[in-house]
């Protein structure tokens, strides 16, 4: 997608350069002679199409898409990707239109293509704008065919093996990307051996020199470590021949990214990290893994704790394996792999494993484990992209979603959940269904009752209870960790606000209206459409929604749908009805804090542009700072019979005694009060002032709370406060 020639820094300058002959060759070993010659035609388009462009070292363009295609032949994928493959940038990069794709090729090809590319024609306001919508535009072609984010791992590996000639800054962006997004797409993919090498080479791009430290740092060690590798790989071995296995004894060394992040993140310094002896063994059938298993604990003591069984709980991408970690000899610890052939095919090459290992015959079937999860990831995403707001919120609940460290927990029927570590209660909802998560009001946790923001662990029960009509809370957001739980509260929140816009900017505009002998019913609605067209609304719903949000003034569009000729005498201010307030407006009414009204306060309303109405008392000291904007005052008053609970502020000056506070609380709950806040002012050791936030329902509720705090011993004062 970029024209990038020179190697990265962990690549040689004389690597080799495989040309469209050798391509053929290795796509001749798989694929029908007739789907190569299709392939070599694409070719011959793509070369045309490329004809005159060269990539920054000078060498003709076509080689990247050569390369591209090679990457995909290696996994053994189908001869419409390798081709898409081949013509991934015709379209972006040589104003090739989609429409000839499709009538030389196929349609199937031509999205496939144009799922990889940019959005060239559309200008973003920022980088970060751009980058989003490309991603939110790719990932919504991988929804409908997996095959897209295939061949843009491939040109993304390609385009990073020959990094080192781009500018610095450059060079650090695309390597930050790749390590931030498409890296962890190919973890989550189950795609291994394109990870590692993707994040080996973001890291040798992002940070030279510790990649060269580090680097040379392994390559001292590694001399050092060799007979006691032998010692080891050897009692394994005599162990295993003894019990007459089929196996595989692979030695393993860390990779120079990961061994990086352990240090970053203080796991240990390099030494410590570094003298870990790795080791799989591959075996042919899911019961012979256990049986490896427990001659290595025969062999080695295992470390207590140190046990994962993702055989019979695998991880989100499919991966499947026993690890184990055991005390070896001197004792330096063994980190051990077992698993069986298809489980290792499954962890190296992920989804890949699809094409790369099954006949063509079954390329349409039920896939593997990788593939029925990387879908169920895939619908997750759909769901996310249709709550968010934007691409750039789509792009950080993609970003939240690709970096699990993974807990796994069970449902009271035994079904067992896998959660980010750090999930809680919130996020387990969601996870069992979205409806499930929007109306949960309590958690239990190995059947005791716990707070919905409780970090969930390995092994717990939990079960959610919900309650009709109960809805998402705004301050879940400050404490759920999967994109799922975190789109859907925001998607039910921007529909909360706006349902309670329209419903305010309706009641505001019919109450200008009658202010001017007028009413909404009585409007003809040619007059309301033509006001509504004029100022750039496609339906009502979204006129009442800016006036209840503040961003258009109530009595101005009123005079507009009632032009001056036809206004009766405006109706007496004196007479004039205030718009009711019910106290279950929600996001778009807002109480002051600063006077904090209640129910029996007289109250006038203040037009915030973007939240909506403030209310306050007539008596609030910061009415003089807002005198100077009429046009943004209206008139409220409270609705008779209101119900509800709201805020306000008492102080209380007591004598400093032991248990004042205690006592304090209790006769406050015994009103029926609840404490949102407490504050304590110190003064001069033989007093103390208690500001308490408490909610009531009203003025008469207030003054009973009152009433019963000032017949307390050791109460000296008690008012209301109104900062």
């Amino acid at each position: 997608m970029n024209p990038m020639a020179n190697p990265a820094p962990v690549s040689t300058d004389d690597a080799p350069r495989y040309l469209i002959s050798d391509l053929m060759d290795l796509l001749e070993s798989y694929l029908e002679p007739g789907q190569v010659r299709e392939i070599y035609r694409a070719y011959l388009f793509g070369a045309e199409a490329h004809e005159g462009q060269h990539r920054v070292s000078g060498e003709p363009y076509i080689y990247h898409p050569i390369e591209v295609a090679r990457i995909l032949a290696g996994m053994h994928m189908d001869a419409p990707s390798i081709i898409a493959g081949i013509l991934h940038d015709v379209i972006e990069d040589t104003g090739t239109p989609k429409e000839l794709v499709v009538s030389e090729f196929n349609e199937e090809i031509a999205e496939l293509v144009d799922g990889v590319s940019k959005l060239t024609q559309i200008k973003f306001e920022s980088q970060a704008e751009a980058q989003a919508e490309n991603f939110r535009k790719m990932m919504l072609a991988m929804v409908k065919d997996i095959r897209v984010i295939l061949v843009k791992l491939a040109d993304r590996l390609h385009n990073m093996r020959t990094l080192g000639v781009m500018r610095a800054d450059k060079r650090r962006r695309i390597a930050r990307e790749t390590l931030e997004i498409y890296a962890p797409i190919a973890n989550r993919l189950g795609m291994n051996q394109i990870r590692l090498e993707l994040e080996d080479l973001g890291f040798a791009a992002m940070y030279p020199m510790r990649y060269r430290v580090l680097s040379e740092a392994v390559r001292r060690a590694r001399g050092n470590r060799k007979e006691i590798l032998n010692k080891i790989e050897s009692a394994i071995g005599q162990r295993l021949d003894e019990e007459d296995l089929q196996y595989r004894l692979l030695s393993r060394e860390k990779h120079i990214y990961s061994l990086y992040k352990k240090i970053r993140d203080r796991v240990g310094s390099f030494a410590e990290v570094f003298d870990v002896y790795a080791f799989r063994i591959v075996v042919d059938a899911v019961d012979t893994c256990y049986r490896v298993l427990g001659m290595m604990h025969n062999l080695y003591k295992p470390v207590p704790g140190k046990f994962k069984d993702y055989i019979a709980i695998p991880k989100a991408n499919g991966y499947q394996s026993l690890h184990t970690v055991l005390f070896g000899p001197y004792g330096v610890p063994i980190e051990a792999q077992i698993r069986t052939d298809d489980m290792d095919r499954v962890a190296e090459s992920g989804i890949a494993a699809h094409w790369l290992y099954k006949s063509s015959s079954d390329k349409t079937g039920g896939g593997n484990n990788a593939q029925t999860r990387a879908r169920e990831w895939l619908r997750e995403l759909l769901e996310m992209q249709r709550n968010a707001g934007n691409s750039l919120e789509f792009l950080e609940n993609v970003k939240i979603d690709l970096f699990p460290d993974e807990v796994y927990v069970f449902t009271p029927a035994g079904d067992i959940l896998e959660l980010p570590r750090g999930a809680t209660a919130v996020d387990f909802a969601y996870a069992v269904h979205t409806d499930v998560g929007n109306t949960c009001i309590a958690a239990k946790i190995d059947r005791r009752l716990a707070p919905l923001r409780t970090p969930l662990l390995n092994g717990q029960t939990v079960e959610i209870i919900t309650a009709t009509g109960a809805h998402p809370n705004p301050a879940w957001l400050n404490f759920v960790t999967t994109a799922k739980a975190r789109s859907n509260i925001r998607h039910y929140l921007k529909n909360l606000q706006n349902d309670e816009a329209v419903e305010l900017g309706q009641r505001m505009l019919d109450k200008s209206l009658h202010n001017i002998s007028s009413s909404l019913a009585e409007v003809p609605d040619e007059q309301i459409d033509r006001v509504m067209s004029e100022s750039g609304f496609k339906t009502r719903e979204d006129m009442y929604a800016d006036i209840g949000l503040g961003n258009r003034m109530a009595m101005l569009m009123a005079r507009r749908m009632v032009p001056a000729d036809e206004e009766e005498k405006p109706v007496e201010t004196g007479h004039s009805k205030p718009l009711a307030i019910r106290g279950t407006e929600g996001m778009v009414v807002h109480f002051a804090r600063c006077c904090r009204p209640i129910p029996g306060d007289k109250i006038v309303g203040f037009i915030s542009s973007g939240r909506g109405l403030v209310i306050h008392t007539e008596s609030c000291k910061n009415l003089s700072e807002l005198r100077s904007r009429p046009d943004k005052w209206i008139d409220v008053e409270w609705q008779s019979g209101i119900e509800g609970e709201f805020s306000a502020e008492i102080r209380v000056d007591v004598t400093n005694q032991k248990g004042v506070l205690a006592t304090l609380a209790a006769e406050i709950s015994e009103t029926g009060s609840n404490i949102e806040n407490v504050s304590i002012e110190e003064r001069g050791g033989l007093d103390t002032a208690l500001n308490f936030t408490i909610t009531v329902k009203d003025r008469q509720h207030l003054a009973r709370v009152v009433r019963c705090i000032r017949q307390l011993p050791n109460v000296m004062r008690i008012s209301r406060s109104k900062s």
